[in-house]
């Protein structure tokens, strides 16, 4: 590895329950779609469909033409199939209780 390389990892989650994660090695510079391509993984897409793809660093939504940094985290996002409020609606309907979570506990209002 020459100096001015980075390494980033590029992690994707093609179906629920499954992670695929690839450690790289790429020239300094290099932005999210470098990653995206050097992965291999989206070859079939072809470089001018990775457009279509939701991506980003550590958990943030970037553009593909995002300047990567040594160390990054490179995401690719599914599309939510479940509006989020649905899904916690329909988890205390499956529960019958209400659901707690530590930012908002049981009891009276201040």
């Amino acid at each position: 590895m020459a100096p001015a390389d980075l390494t980033v990892d590029v992690c994707w989650s093609p179906a629920p329950g499954t992670l695929r994660e690839c450690h790289l090695s790429l020239p300094a510079g290099s932005t999210l779609r470098d990653a995206l391509v050097a992965s291999t993984w989206f070859d079939a897409a072809g470089p001018e469909r990775l457009g279509g793809l939701q991506v980003g660093i550590w958990g943030r939504a970037q553009p593909l033409d995002a300047p990567l940094r040594e160390g990054d985290r490179v995401e690719v996002y599914r599309a939510l199939t479940v509006d989020p409020k649905e899904a916690r609606r329909q988890r205390y309907r499956d529960a019958g209780q209400r659901i707690v979570t530590r930012h908002r506990p049981l009891g009276r209002k201040a």
